[in-house]
């Protein structure tokens, strides 16, 4: 137990004064301490495909792990520990919340005891919460988790995001985009407000950098209205018309919700968006009306108020936000990927027993080979699944 507290405290020195780069060679020097003949932090890449060391890492010790096939991989897919005994290594998962960072490798004499593991898991937590508190004083993190050169329109986008992953109570909001490397029309949000979770979906007419620039301007007005306390109906509004005022002739389509955590009770506006999918007890509901609205930036060409449409949900329903990038995809043959086939993908990933998180990149994973690894559109989508919080 001393031994394995002077790695903790070792570990929280890197709170005050050092950077993501430090924490490999702190880690190894802690090794020793837990027991450990080496230790090692792998992060997952934008595309979700693979745990690479953290920048830092020794050479010695900087060995990759795919995501699919691993059991590295399984541990970030499930969040639960795994176990190589032909090797001697342990993956724990790094999680900041809920949001999946990679997993933390442990090269061990023997499988731990039951306290052993308990103390590592401690050290994992500790991991995850240094990398999600020091990322953003260097660019080690970035440049781990970069396998290809980002385009500007998506540097914009992602440093306007909050992470893919967030829960809450019992509920759960999980995200994806493609292409990661050159995203910069699609954007998500979410917050959590009191009894209140507010998620959002924007898709924004035309690509590159005039995109993002109007998905910037969309975004933060969305912040601005609903941090303001805006209504549903008015934070449209205030969209609608900065869009308007800005960037005349333009539009963004849009889903903007909220859902009572406590009870259940969901609201929503389409803005020109598809309807989400309304997934319940292994099948797929009537869709919502849909839109209620016109597109964000064109509302002025309508004059009534925006309509909310109101829902109840039972505890397990969960609803996926998507573009026109996921049920628009085309195979070789130009077959779209559609809603049927993107119900069915959902449904039978969920049967499965796959959380939000996977069965999200699990399907952004099938829309991309869906198109050979060449995405036509900016592909993205959400998942809110809803339990009620039992107090």
């Amino acid at each position: 137990m001393l031994a394995s507290m002077e790695a903790v405290r070792r570990l929280m020195d890197l709170r005050h004064r050092g950077r993501a780069e430090d924490l490999p060679a702190v880690l190894a020097e802690a090794a020793p301490l837990l027991d450990a003949e080496t230790a090692v932090v792998l992060l997952v890449d934008y595309g979700q495909l693979a745990l690479h060391p953290l920048r830092g890492t020794s050479v010695d010790a900087a060995v990759a792990r795919a995501v699919e096939g691993t059991r590295a991989g399984r541990a970030f897919t499930t969040a639960e520990h795994q176990w190589d005994d032909d090797g001697g290594l342990l993956w724990l998962p790094l999680l900041h919340g809920s949001e999946r960072l990679g997993v933390l490798e442990f090269r061990l004499k023997a499988y731990p005891s039951e306290a052993a593991r308990h103390d590592l898991e401690v050290i994992a937590a500790l991991i995850a919460e240094l990398i999600a508190s020091r990322r953003f004083y260097g660019d080690a993190v970035e440049h781990t988790r970069r396998r290809l050169p980002m385009q500007l329109a998506a540097e914009i986008i992602w440093n306007q995001l909050p992470p893919l992953t967030f829960s809450v109570d019992g509920t759960m909001v999980a995200a994806v985009l493609e292409p990661c490397y050159e995203v910069g029309g699609d954007a998500f949000d979410y917050a959590a407000n009191g009894d209140v979770l507010h998620v959002a979906l924007f898709d924004t007419v035309g690509h590159g950098i005039s995109a993002s620039a109007l998905t910037t301007l969309t975004l933060n007005t969305y912040r601005n209205a609903r941090r303001s306390g805006l209504s549903l109906p008015d934070t449209c509004r205030s969209i609608d018309k900065w869009i308007r005022a800005q960037y005349p002739g333009l539009f963004v389509t849009a889903l903007l919700a909220e859902l009572e955590m406590s009870t259940g009770r969901y609201r929503r506006i389409s803005a020109g968006h598809p309807a989400e999918l309304f997934l319940r007890d292994g099948r797929a509901l009537p869709s919502l009306p849909t839109p209620n609205m016109l597109p964000l930036g064109l509302g002025h060409m309508l004059r009534r108020r925006p309509q909310v449409v109101e829902v109840q949900l039972e505890p397990g329903d969960a609803l996926v936000l998507y573009t026109d990038g996921i049920t628009e995809a085309r195979d070789a043959s130009g077959a779209l990927f559609g809603v049927e086939r993107l119900g069915e993908f959902l449904l039978d990933t969920l049967r499965s027993g796959a959380p939000a998180p996977e069965t999200m990149r699990r399907l952004i994973q099938t829309i991309v080979s869906y198109e050979e690894g060449e995405l036509r559109d900016d592909a993205t989508a959400a998942m809110l699944q809803w339990r009620r919080h039992l107090t």
